[in-house]
């Protein structure tokens, strides 16, 4: 049959599965709205207050179900603005399709009103990037886009379609399946064994878990896999919930705001395994230092990890859901009770303490967790509030944590919750931010609002740029160089001028009110939670540190640190 640029473009979406778009029209795109207008029933659009929020928005609803997220805008601004979430999706391996329409064929290239060149503005933050000037490849591109974005390591896939294309006809055949993903090739048999020999050598193993063992699906592999050999386990950010946080084995984060547990047992162990992870500097602070006393098996799906970072002994490139299914019947079974009792004791002299005596952020986040049963699908932005939600948010699944990791891009963590309920209606979806994050997306409430997603918003507000000041604190001699953020904003009245439901928190007998109120709210609710400015996130290690020297409140008063 038929069908114009347009058509194809919503045809294809269908044939993908897609349900939901985030996005924002604009004239170039316009042919590509009039047909989803038409088809609104089957997809529904979200539109965001800003292109930013919808890349956002898709990166939260591709992370919170391992779908490809998609996201639309117009040309020139319209398709800068996705950039930063573009750049974020990349960094932390989430597959997403941006399409973005183009001026006409014959305006490329003269500086025409709203042209740019996405495709080569995001070159290095996207798996690939096409532009399509010809209606009749189309169909297969937005098909091999799909591929791409979920294939091998995942990440985002900008398509760019000239106007002229979205108006023009050419026959299209229907596919009866979306687009499969890119077969990984098989593991090798022969890393497989080296890693299997490492492992039956060692007598005080530690696993560091990465966001591969989410995107891969890989919990009940790597559940079975901890318990055969016995070893403590660590996550990064990105990696959490695929450990459980009730497992017995489990030690908490690892790196620069880790546990001393994570820490000290990594820097302490004779084999270090990492699973799906990449050796971020936020991990392994001096690198010279990192796990010294470890042989090093590092098992991930992109070749070019293996020893970018760090230098391993042994390392397996694959998929870790099959990597993990092949490796398990070539270990041993493992006793390791004398090593885990040593971590243990690391865990009982070195637990995770805020101050009781008064509102704390992580007082906040501990009351959410007992209140949701550890079961809410929680985003963040990017600051102490993200660190403190992992510290002391008990996630137990995968996909439940939606953080910025890679990028750190403050005014993620909004979108990114909008996404996901919209993906997930019958979840808790809550997201954590501090007041200097909720000042770069709180425009984005007006969407949930809009659109009657019921998202809880928890701003952690101590007027100041959190993070930024606590390195000012104990790094730059309290020289808080525009990190005070004085001014009479109210975010209570902000939020209900917005249409959502607020409430202000200021005692620590209000907190569980609150969230009861959110939890049962049936529109957008703000709590806006004043905390004291000079809270910190402890533990810590100094820039340039190695990990088991982090320290903490203690270790500053008595000199040690």
């Amino acid at each position: 049959m038929q069908l114009t640029g347009a058509q194809i473009v919503i045809e294809v979406l269908k044939e993908q599965g897609v349900d939901t778009v985030f996005g924002y029209p604009g004239g170039t795109i316009l042919n590509v709205y009039d047909e989803l207008y038409k088809h609104s029933k089957e997809i529904r659009h979200i539109l965001t207050s800003h292109e930013q929020g919808a890349s956002h928005a898709a990166d939260g609803y591709a992370r919170s179900t391992g779908k490809v997220g998609v996201c639309f805008a117009t040309s020139g601004p319209g398709a800068t603005n996705l950039v930063t979430g573009i750049a974020t999706a990349y960094m932390d391996s989430v597959p997403m399709v941006a399409i973005t329409a183009n001026v006409n064929l014959p305006l490329l290239g003269k500086d025409t009103f709203q042209e740019v060149d996405i495709v080569g503005i995001t070159m290095p933050i996207t798996k690939h990037g096409y532009i399509v000037k010809d209606v009749n490849i189309l169909a297969d591109t937005l098909r091999k886009a799909f591929s791409i974005a979920k294939s091998g390591r995942p990440g985002p896939v900008i398509v760019d379609i000239t106007k002229d294309v979205t108006a023009a006809k050419c026959r299209f055949e229907a596919e009866d399946s979306p687009a499969a993903a890119y077969a990984d090739p098989a593991v090798d048999k022969d890393s497989l064994m080296e890693a299997a020999k490492l492992i039956n050598r060692s007598k005080k193993p530690f696993i560091y878990v990465g966001g591969g063992a989410v995107i891969s699906g890989a919990s009940d592999e790597l559940k079975a896999f901890i318990e055969k050999i016995d070893s403590p386990v660590c996550d990064t950010l990105m990696g959490k919930g695929a450990v459980s946080a009730y497992d017995p084995h489990y030690t908490g984060m690892i790196g620069m705001h880790g546990t001393k547990a994570s820490n000290k047992g990594v820097s302490e162990c004779d084999l270090l395994i990492a699973l799906g992870a990449r050796f971020s500097d936020r991990v392994v602070g001096n690198a010279k230092r990192f796990a010294s006393h470890a042989r090093i098996l590092h098992i991930d799906i992109d070749d070019a990890e293996i020893n970018k970072n760090i230098r391993t002994d042994a390392s397996v490139v694959g998929d870790l859901k099959e990597v993990l299914s092949e490796l398990l019947p070539l270990i041993e079974k493992k006793d390791n009770s004398e090593w885990n009792a040593h971590i243990d004791e690391y865990r009982k002299k070195y637990p995770l303490d805020y101050p009781k005596d008064r509102l704390t952020c992580p007082y906040v986040i501990e009351r959410l967790d007992e209140l949701t049963s550890s079961d809410a699908i929680v985003s963040t932005d990017v600051g102490q509030h993200q660190m403190w939600t992992a510290q002391f948010y008990k996630f137990k699944a995968p996909r439940q944590f939606l953080t910025s990791g890679g990028l750190g891009t403050m005014g993620y963590g909004l979108g990114a919750c909008i996404g996901a309920k919209t993906a997930n209606p019958d979840r808790v979806c809550v997201n954590i931010a501090g007041d200097g994050c909720f000042r770069m997306n709180m425009n984005e409430l007006m969407t949930a609002a809009r659109n009657s997603i019921p998202i809880i918003e928890i701003v952690i507000d101590n007027r100041v740029l959190g993070m930024v000041r606590q390195w000012q604190t104990l790094f730059y001699d309290k020289r808080y160089s525009n990190t005070i953020l004085e001014d009479s904003s109210d975010y209570i009245k902000i939020a209900e001028g917005m249409g959502c439901r607020a409430i202000r928190v200021t005692k620590k007998e209000e907190v569980d009110d609150a969230i009861k109120k959110a939890l049962s709210s049936k529109k957008p609710t703000v709590i806006d939670v004043v905390i004291e400015e000079d809270d910190k996130v402890f533990p810590m290690v100094s820039p340039g540190g190695a990990i088991e020297e982090a320290f903490d409140e203690n270790d500053i008063r008595e000199g040690r640190a």
